[in-house]
């Protein structure tokens, strides 16, 4: 509701409908809901969201903790007031605002930001207390001055002067600074960019305090246009003490997808990528890397956006802010603002932010390259789990199956005619063998009776085949019995048989 985004809402459940078909179209509805949710960077950070998706890691009310911190800081500073709690201003949920006002300066009014420690906090206490209290004595005219910061092992405090002009952001969306962020910033009325004169002059500025931040050594990696203040025709930088309390980027979900980007001076550059295209479009981009710019106003501010944002840049790595300085867009914008810079960085604490800085891009590129891991095997899974790799796979196993089959029936059928030949060659040995006896020839062996031929061997037990070769083994036996049987035929004499004497009883009896 306080977004007054149009959500696609799934179907209303029915009490009792229990259908397979209605409940499997509400999933769909709901995973289509919370698709959307997820995708919308702002809505993502939503503290409602989050607490919805992960309720056991967001369960702490994080305004109760800010209150006791500042009340306990109101014991020690008794000059500041609280006038009214800025509720949902800004978007991280472990950061609370407060209205404040000095008790003999009524009139004026200040912002109170109580912001807890984050997972890239790698200073010790005692350096980060003193970094902290060092902030409010950098003077540099595109840097919007601290009043008063400190901190201690759990959590940081700043307070600034409240500006009612706002932020570069309440500029371009022209919503008022105290209203919750997701009212102002998530769902325009008015979609229109700033003029080419501003996005130059703005762009200028911002680049400017960025290259002196870079030469100093002091990590940034918060700019979006939430974090630029506006005084006058002025940018003025906000939240330095971000980086130091290891706070994550309002873009760290886009630029850790992408390895090249993996240095704090990389991440400012392309978060100003970010700034730019929100400066001329009037809206943030759909999706990073963009692949074509709408018309702008003018062709240089497409030049520099497609040095940061296209796939091209974040394949090939992010320009330096020097580059972008000497590019066509801003080379020839004058700066009015004299103001000399001042901010004197002690070399030991130098040497701390310095390993700070390191353990930030560490953990950094750790994180990319588990994406990035996780990216491909997202994407093997998709590919197999596709409807065309799933036929070429029933495919593949048929012919697989079918190939496995044919080569087991090759190898079963020579298994058998190896044990066939095996048979043979025993039942046709008597017939080779020279002690096997042959007939006579002559008549006068006629009457030596042949010897009988040598049993044939038991045949192996065949294989359950069609054929039935087996049977064909006794033959070379059968055909020497009956040679032996011819030559007796033939050498047959009468002379040799013996006289006979016949009875003949078959005439009839008379007693």
């Amino acid at each position: 509701k306080i977004s007054t985004l149009s959500l696609p809402l799934p179907p209303k459940k029915l009490i009792g409908n229990m259908e397979r078909e209605f409940i499997a179209e509400r999933q769909k509805g709901l995973q289509a809901y919370l698709d959307v949710i997820t995708s919308h960077h702002i809505l993502s950070n939503c503290e409602l969201v989050k607490k919805f998706l992960d309720p056991n890691s967001y369960s702490v009310n994080y305004t109760e903790i800010a209150l006791q911190h500042v009340s306990m800081f109101f014991r020690s500073e008794p000059k500041w007031e609280v006038v009214e709690p800025l509720k949902d201003i800004g978007w991280r949920i472990r950061k609370k605002y407060f209205l404040m006002k000095i008790k003999n300066q009524p009139k004026e009014r200040l912002m109170l930001s109580w912001a807890d420690l984050g997972p890239d906090k790698y200073l010790s206490d005692k350096d980060l207390q003193y970094a902290v209290k060092l902030l409010s004595s950098c003077s540099h005219p595109y840097i919007y001055k601290i009043t008063f910061a400190t901190a201690n092992e759990s959590s940081a405090l700043v307070i600034r002067p409240f500006s009612e002009k706002g932020t570069l952001k309440d500029l371009i969306y022209k919503a008022k600074p105290k209203d919750p962020f997701l009212k102002k910033y998530c769902n325009p009325k008015k979609i229109q960019g700033l003029e080419l004169q501003q996005i130059k002059t703005y762009g200028r500025q911002i680049l400017e305090v960025l290259k002196f931040l870079h030469e100093k050594g002091f990590p940034y990696g918060h700019l979006h246009a939430a974090n630029v203040m506006l005084d006058g025709d002025t940018c003025k930088l906000l939240d330095l003490e971000n980086s130091l309390l290891g706070l994550p980027s309002f873009y760290r979900s886009y630029f850790s997808q992408f390895r090249k980007i993996n240095t704090l001076e990389s991440i400012d550059v392309h978060c100003f990528g970010h700034l730019l295209y929100e400066m001329t479009y009037g809206r943030p981009p759909d999706t990073i890397p963009v692949d074509s710019f709408p018309p702008a106003p003018s062709v240089f501010v497409v030049s520099v956006l497609e040095s940061i944002l296209t796939c091209e840049a974040m394949k090939n790595g992010m320009p330096t802010v020097s580059r972008l300085l000497q590019m066509p867009l801003f080379s020839d914008v004058l700066l009015t603002n004299s103001e000399k810079p001042q901010f004197k960085v002690p070399t030991k604490l130098k040497e701390a932010l310095k390993m700070s800085k390191e353990c930030i891009e560490k953990r950094l590129t750790e994180e990319q390259k588990l994406i990035h891991q996780h990216r491909r095997l997202t994407r093997a899974q998709s590919h197999h789990g596709s409807e065309e790799e799933k036929k070429k796979r029933k495919i593949l196993a048929r012919k697989k199956s079918k190939r496995s089959a044919y080569e087991s029936g090759e190898e079963h059928s020579a298994k058998y005619s190896n044990s066939n030949n095996s048979a043979g060659s025993g039942a046709s040995s008597p017939l080779t063998s020279p002690s096997s006896p042959t007939p006579p020839s002559t008549a006068g062996a006629s009457s030596i009776p042949p010897a009988p031929p040598p049993p044939p061997l038991p045949p192996a037990a065949p294989p359950p085949s069609t054929e039935v070769p087996m049977q064909l083994s006794p033959q070379p036996a059968i055909s020497a019995s009956r040679g032996a049987l011819l030559s007796s035929i033939q050498n047959f004499q009468k002379g040799t048989l013996k006289k006979t004497q016949t009875c003949d009883y078959s005439a009839p009896r008379i007693s």
